[in-house]
Parts: C-alpha cells; structure tokens; sequence
C-alpha cells in the first residue's frame, strides 16, 4: 500500500466520518489558496472561462430547453438515462470532428462559431454528461 494511502487510514482510524470530511475539505481550500497565490492569473482566467462556459450553457439551455438532452425520455429510466448519454457522446464527437477539422484546415466556414466556441461546447456536453449521469437534469 502506497505511503499516502497507508497515512490516511491511520488519520480516518482516529477520526470519525464528520472529522475526515472537515479534514478533506481544509485540504482541499489550502491547495485552492496555494494555486491561487502561485499561479493568480492562470487561477483568474479560469475562473473567467469557467463564467463565459456558464452563460453559453445558460443561453443554449434557454434556446433548446430540456427536452434536447433528454430526448424525449424520463431520465429517471435507466435505459432513457443510457439514450440520452449516448446522444451527448456523439455530440461530443461531432464537436471533436469539428474541431480537428479546424485544426487540420485552419479554416472556419462556420460564421460567429470559433476554436473557443467549439472548445466551450465540448467543456460544456461533459459537465451536462456530468449532470445527466448524477440525476440533476429534470424537467
């Protein structure tokens, strides 16, 4: 067993699941907080890709709605759960082809759709994946 993984049993053998979890936590805000004093404008930037992929997912949410990630199906159901995560992975694919293609031609015949838009859709088809998968994308 790894040293990092023999040294967390030891801490979670005296600690009870409310304290390992506090313990997670404050290490996971020190590492945030050491990033952001190394690194503050990657840390800035980001944050600010992170705003500009929120307010496209905001956009298109209200341009498709719902119904276009879960295609018509009850995402309660497992196997409507699978279809619909079976369409974001070929939209994932379609985005990729997109933008290797772009790559490889170095020319967009797509107007007001750039590297960055291609980039932001395919970030945000894996956090809406994300979603789907943990039962957050409802009607």
């Amino acid at each position: 067993m790894g040293d990092s993984i023999s040294k967390y049993y030891e801490i979670a053998s005296k600690m009870n699941t409310k304290k390992i979890q506090e313990f997670a936590e404050d290490e996971i805000n020190q590492t945030v907080t050491l990033f952001e004093e190394e690194y503050p404008e990657l840390a800035e930037e980001y944050q600010n890709i992170q705003e500009e992929m929120y307010e496209m997912f905001a956009r298109k949410h209200m341009d498709y709605g719902l119904n276009n990630i879960a295609l018509g199906g009850n995402l309660g159901n497992q196997e409507d759960k699978k279809f619909s995560l079976t369409g974001l992975c070929i939209r994932l694919t379609d985005k990729i082809s997109r933008l290797k293609n772009l790559l490889l031609n170095g020319k967009n015949y797509v107007k007001g759709e750039s590297m960055e838009d291609t980039f932001i859709d395919i970030a945000n088809y894996g956090i809406i994946s994300l979603l789907v998968g943990r039962d957050k994308w409802k009607k």
